[in-house]
């Protein structure tokens, strides 16, 4: 009975240093961004900086949408055009 109690107690305390280490990585993590981005904000070239990630996000936004889009694939297109000028000439293959 004892070996059970014993082998709860440790796992509680792992399960409360892991949290602990969490959170300590989580302040950690939240101390670096927020210097960063003071330092950001303290910049002169703020306006650029910004403009420059408006366009950055966006051109990321139009791959990603490239990316997911139900658009015909490249090959499909190709066969589209090459039958469509077969069907212009006059040729039956």
């Amino acid at each position: 009975m004892t070996s059970t109690s014993q082998q709860s107690q440790r796992l509680d305390d792992r399960a409360v240093l892991l949290v602990a280490g969490l959170a300590d990585l989580a302040v950690s993590a939240i101390g670096a961004a927020a210097g960063t981005l003071q330092g950001l904000l303290r910049r002169a070239d703020g306006p650029d900086l910004a403009r420059d990630a408006e366009q950055d996000l966006m051109a990321r936004g139009r791959l990603a949408l490239d990316r997911y889009a139900a658009a015909p694939a490249h090959l499909e297109i190709l066969a589209q055009h090459v039958l469509a000028r077969q069907a212009a000439s006059g040729d039956n293959v």
